[in-house]
C-alpha cells in the first residue's frame, strides 16, 4: 500500500510569492471540433465517454458535463470518430457531420436479455479478478511507446480555487509485460496560476504532478493496488453485467473484509469477461482510520496542524487500438481536513487531478529525452513560473474540455491578469 501512495505526497508550506510568464505557439494546421455526448433517452450527459479518431492514435474524452473537444489534423478531416461508453452502443460518425464543429452525440443504452445475464455470470469471481490483473502478455501493448498526455490539477479551499496547473507531457512508457522502473515523463508545455492570499499563512501543495495519475495504471502497477497475494483480504462479487462492442462486461464490486482494519480500497472493476481485460476501475480508499490514512498522503505539515483525508476517489480507463489495450485516462479527487490547535473551526481542502493520453507513437529505438528535460516525481507544479495569458496556449494539442468550475476559474485568472497588465 505504501508503494502506491509514495508519490501522492501532500505538503503544507509557508506562503510563497506569485510569479508567471507567458508562452506562445505558432499557428498549426488543425481543425477543432467540440460537442457533447448524452444518453439518447434521458438526455443526461455521459462523463468520461471515449472518443478516438479511427486509423490514428488520437483520442479525447468527455468531461464531467459530457462535453468534449478534439483537434484533428487537416490531413485527417475525411476520417471518422468512434465514441464508446461502457453499457452503451458504440457510435461511429463522420467528421463532416459536425454542424459548425459543435455536435450533440446520442448514445443508446445496451440492454442485455435477462436469461443471458444469468447464464453468463462466472462462478468464481476471485479467479476472474486474479486472471484479469495478471493477464498482461496477450491483451496490452507489448512495445516501448511515447505517449503524449494532457494533465490538469486543481486545489481548492472549500469552493474557491487556490491553484490550477495544466501541462502537456510525453510519457516514455515501457511494455506492460515486463515490470521496469517508473516511466519517464518529459514536460512539453505548462501553465499555472496560484493565489495563496486566501490561505492565511500556509500553502497547500501537491507533489508528483502527472506521476500521480500515471500510478493509477492498475495493470502496470497492480501490486500497488491489490497484490495477488493480498486478494484474500477482499470480498469480490458480480454486481451487474453490461456490454461494449459486443463483448460481455462484468461489473465486479470489491471491498476489504470486515475483520481487516487497515485502509484498503473498495469500488468497481469493469472487466471484459471474454478476454479477461480490465476496461475501467472506479474505486475509493477507506479513510475511516484518520491516523493511518493520513500517513499515506501527508509528507510535511506544521506541528500545530492535524491533516487527514476525508475522501479519496480514483478512476482509471483503458482503450483499445489494433487489438491491444493501454492506459488512456485516470483521475483522482481527494478531500482533506486541516485542524489547527486552539482553533474552533477546521478547513477543508480538495485536490483534483486528471490525465488523458491524447496520442502515442512507437519508441522501438528506445530514444529518451536528456536528463535535464525529465521531470522528477517530486515536482510541484504550483511552483512553476508560467501563467494563463495566452488564450491559444495549447495550439494543436488535445486537452480535456474544462468543466464549469474549471472554466470559471480560468476566466477569473485571465481577468486578473488583464487587470495586472492594465
Amino acid at each position: 500500500m505504501k508503494l502506491f501512495f509514495k508519490i501522492f505526497f501532500l505538503s503544507l508550506f509557508f506562503n510563497i510569492g506569485y510569479s508567471q510568464t507567458n508562452l506562445k505557439e505558432q499557428a498549426v494546421n488543425y481543425t477543432e471540433f467540440k460537442g457533447k455526448v448524452i444518453n439518447a433517452d434521458s438526455k443526461e450527459p455521459l462523463p468520461f465517454a471515449n472518443l478516438s479518431l479511427i486509423g490514428t492514435n488520437i483520442t479525447s474524452i468527455t468531461n464531467s458535463n459530457g462535453e468534449f473537444i478534439i483537434k484533428i489534423p487537416k490531413t485527417e478531416l475525411s476520417s471518422k470518430v468512434r465514441i464508446s461508453f461502457i453499457g452503451y452502443k458504440t457510435e461511429t460518425i463522420e467528421l463532416d457531420s459536425f454542424e459548425e464543429k459543435n455536435k450533440t452525440i446520442l448514445l443508446d443504452v445496451f440492454i442485455s436479455p435477462l436469461s443471458e445475464t444469468i447464464i453468463s455470470i462466472p462462478k468464481n469471481v476471485d479467479d476472474l479478478v486474479r486472471k484479469t490483473l495478471s493477464n498482461v502478455n496477450n491483451n496490452y501493448l507489448e512495445d516501448h511507446n511515447i505517449m503524449t498526455a494532457f494533465y490538469r490539477e486543481s486545489i481548492k479551499r472549500k469552493k474557491r480555487n487556490l491553484s490550477l496547473s495544466e501541462v502537456v507531457v510525453d510519457i516514455y512508457k515501457s511494455p506492460y509485460k515486463r515490470y521496469q522502473k517508473r516511466e519517464i515523463i518529459d514536460l512539453l508545455k505548462i501553465r499555472k496560476d496560484t493565489d495563496y492570499s486566501r490561505l492565511d499563512t500556509v500553502a497547500f501543495k501537491l507533489a508528483g504532478g502527472p506521476y500521480n495519475t500515471l500510478a493509477l495504471d492498475l495493470i502496470k502497477y497492480h501490486d500497488n493496488f491489490i497484490p495477488l497475494f493480498f486478494m484474500s483480504n477482499y470480498d469480490f462479487w458480480i454486481h451487474r453485467t453490461s456490454e461494449i462492442d459486443g463483448l460481455p462486461v462484468y461489473v465486479v464490486k470489491f471491498k476489504q473484509k470486515d475483520e481487516i482494519k487497515d485502509p484498503l480500497f473498495y469500488g468497481e472493476l469493469f472487466i471484459d469477461g471474454e478476454n479477461k481485460t480490465l476496461l475501467s476501475a472506479i474505486f475509493s480508499l477507506n479513510v475511516s482510520d484518520k491516523l493511518k490514512s493520513s500517513r499515506l498522503f501527508v509528507k510535511k505539515k506544521p506541528r500545530n496542524a492535524n491533516v487527514w483525508p476525508v475522501k479519496a476517489n480514483f478512476r482509471v480507463d483503458y482503450t483499445q487500438n489494433n487489438g491491444k489495450w493501454y492506459y488512456n485516462y485516470s483521475n483522482s479527487s481527494i478531500d482533506f481536513k486541516v485542524n489547527w490547535d486552539k482553533k474552533i473551526f477546521n478547513s477543508t481542502y480538495s485536490i483534483s487531478s486528471e490525465m488523458l493520453i491524447t496520442d502515442w507513437r512507437s519508441n522501438s529505438n528506445l530514444n529518451y529525452p536528456e536528463k535535464n528535460k525529465i521531470i522528477k516525481p517530486s515536482i510541484i507544479l504550483a511552483d512553476s513560473k508560467t501563467g494563463f495569458q495566452d488564450l491559444d496556449f495549447w495550439g494543436k494539442d488535445n486537452i480535456i474540455e474544462p468543466d464549469n468550475s474549471i472554466e470559471n476559474a480560468i476566466r477569473k485568472i485571465q481577468r486578473k491578469l488583464k487587470r495586472i497588465r492594465d
